[in-house]
């Protein structure tokens, strides 16, 4: 296993630790389409999501789009209700996170069901963010097992099982 490819696999590990109810990680979006994409919220709301378009409407998306660092999912402005539906789904509480180098943009949600993220958690998953963004910043730079095990992960994350 890479360098790369060890750094991504550990940070996702912690990110997975802190946000027990799942996350979505999209790394080096360009036109709304990340080069990667980890996935661990509950199938059940990522098909609802999905089918109802709520990217679109979903507040986290907007304060990545518009911020960079970190903000808890209770300070965001919820009017479209994107944010109440997934505490349905038992995503209650998280933060997303914004990370901007050179231009290059990568977001995520993460979510727990039982607490608010504490100021030390959200400073640690800000770090695994920007150390997965590091690390698959030029894909130019990674050899072709490397960049084929990192969209594996992707899969493996996102579909267990497949």
């Amino acid at each position: 296993m890479s360098t790369n490819e060890t750094i991504v696999s550990e940070a996702l590990g912690r990110l997975h630790k802190l946000s027990p109810a799942g996350y979505a990680l999209g790394f080096h979006i360009e036109l709304m389409a990340p080069k990667f994409v980890f996935q661990t919220y509950p199938k059940a709301w990522l098909d609802h999501y999905s089918s109802n378009g709520l990217l679109m409407v979903d507040p986290m998306v907007a304060w990545g789009f518009s911020n960079e660092g970190t903000e808890r999912w209770s300070n965001l402005d919820d009017s479209s209700g994107v944010m109440k539906l997934a505490s349905e789904y038992g995503m209650k509480f998280g933060a997303v996170v914004a990370v901007n180098t050179n231009g290059s943009r990568s977001l995520g949600g993460l979510a727990r069901s039982d607490r608010e993220l504490t100021d030390e958690e959200i400073e640690l998953i800000f770090k695994d963010m920007k150390l997965i963004h590091d690390a698959t910043a030029d894909t130019s730079e990674l050899n072709e097992a490397t960049l084929a095990h990192l969209k594996k992960m992707a899969v493996m994350v996102t579909h267990p099982g497949s």
